[in-house]
């Protein structure tokens, strides 16, 4: 077998493959001495390594190849690989396929990491699984545990497009909690990349259960690639819906089958944004499709301060707040930021252009951010964007 990077997910498939008696090689653009931690972690293991490239010779003899997350389907030793006829596979598909127990994928353009977790607390909360499992493109990939999941236990994965791409298996409940432009500078166009979200849901089966955000057309437009049973969510109600979980006045309510029970008030949330009001209710609906009881989501969200990165208060000094929000790698996530404030705002925005469009958060910048500070490969852009919507 061979595994094309080495990294957390790397890591993982190779300790995993060697225990099963595989022969395993991996390659790496990097070298040895960058590597050397994550190399003397596995320094056990009969690995044979290929580093500072990709060579072909990786291939030779290989029965399968793994892509870790960062590797695009389209590199040229993926690309090799499938003239070889070799199959091509990742962490994420490895896991569905052995996996024993039931399992929930989580993906969207944003929210993905708070709603998975928030899930994993209110399924722990509920106590009616032996044990619950929370991973995927966050933590460690479930495949580190699957030999110790029991058939009675869940697990709930965050799913990424890079992910997506490769895989030819679903989990029996998908999320897909919204689809706006990212990752443009991997996926080529939002239809690409659009199509690697939907790809969760493409391989589900009648008994198999699909949670949509309606109020964001990507996500909802999915509605007719479900092959099961449809759960939504969003602000208002909608007709149509018969599973869903929505605001009634200032009440989140979840809504099965004809009967409506009120989950918690909005003023009771300790997430700030409409965007998190948004990844409540997503995990609201993901709790009601999974049996889960009202009781159990409401303790889980009074308990919930979020997650590390995502609007995280980091300090109070002098009366100025620090915001952590360095998760916000696209301008979408940084305009639902922005949008969650009414005091005065600096703003510092930085990193690398993923292709991405600008216009709708410099607009947004220019009317509600008192000063910008702009840093690092796609400054000079960022700068452009502000001062033409200024």
């Amino acid at each position: 077998m061979a595994i094309v990077g080495l990294a957390r997910q790397g890591t993982v498939l190779a300790r995993y493959l060697c225990g099963q008696g595989a022969r395993v090689r991996v390659t790496d653009l990097r070298g040895a001495q960058q590597l050397q931690p994550v190399m003397a972690a596995l320094h056990d293991l009969p690995i044979e390594y290929f580093l500072d490239g990709n060579p072909e010779q990786v291939l030779d003899d290989a029965d399968g190849v793994f892509l870790s997350g960062g590797i695009s389907a389209a590199a040229p030793i993926a690309r090799a690989a499938r003239a070889r006829g070799i199959s091509i596979s990742n962490d994420s598909q490895l896991f569905l396929e052995l996996a024993p127990c039931r399992t929930v994928g989580i993906t969207g353009s944003a929210g993905k990491t708070t709603v998975t977790t928030l899930l994993g607390m209110m399924a722990t909360n509920a106590a009616q699984y032996p044990a619950v499992w929370v991973g995927g493109n966050i933590g460690n990939p479930l495949l580190a545990d699957v030999e110790r999941i029991g058939a009675d236990d869940v697990a709930i994965m965050e799913v990424s497009s890079f992910q997506l791409e490769l895989m030819t298996r679903s989990p029996q409940v998908a999320a897909v909690l919204n689809v706006t432009p990212n990752h443009l500078d991997r996926h080529g166009t939002l239809d690409a990349y659009a199509a690697s979200k939907a790809r969760i849901l493409d391989f589900q089966s009648a008994a198999d259960i699909a949670v949509l955000g309606w109020d964001d057309a990507g996500a909802a437009g999915l509605r007719s690639r479900a092959a099961g049973t449809c759960w939504g969510f969003g602000l208002q109600r909608r007709e149509g819906w018969a599973n869903c979980c929505h605001l009634e006045a200032d009440t989140l309510v979840l809504e099965q089958a004809g009967t409506t029970v009120p989950i918690i008030k909005r003023s009771e949330l300790r997430l700030p944004g409409e965007h998190n009001l948004q990844n409540v209710l997503a995990a609201c609906a993901l709790a009601g499709a999974l049996g889960i009881g009202v009781p159990a989501m409401r303790a889980a969200i009074l308990n919930f301060t979020g997650v590390p990165h995502r609007l995280e208060l980091v300090r109070e000094l002098r009366g100025v707040r620090w915001i952590n929000d360095s998760i916000a790698t696209a301008p979408e996530r940084t305009l639902a930021a922005i949008k969650s404030f009414d005091c005065p705002l600096v703003l510092l925005l930085g990193g690398r252009d993923k292709q991405l469009p600008w216009g709708e958060l410099a607009k947004c910048a220019a009317q509600r951010v008192r000063h910008a500070v702009v840093f690092g490969e796609a400054a000079a852009m960022i700068a452009e964007q502000l001062h033409g919507a200024a």
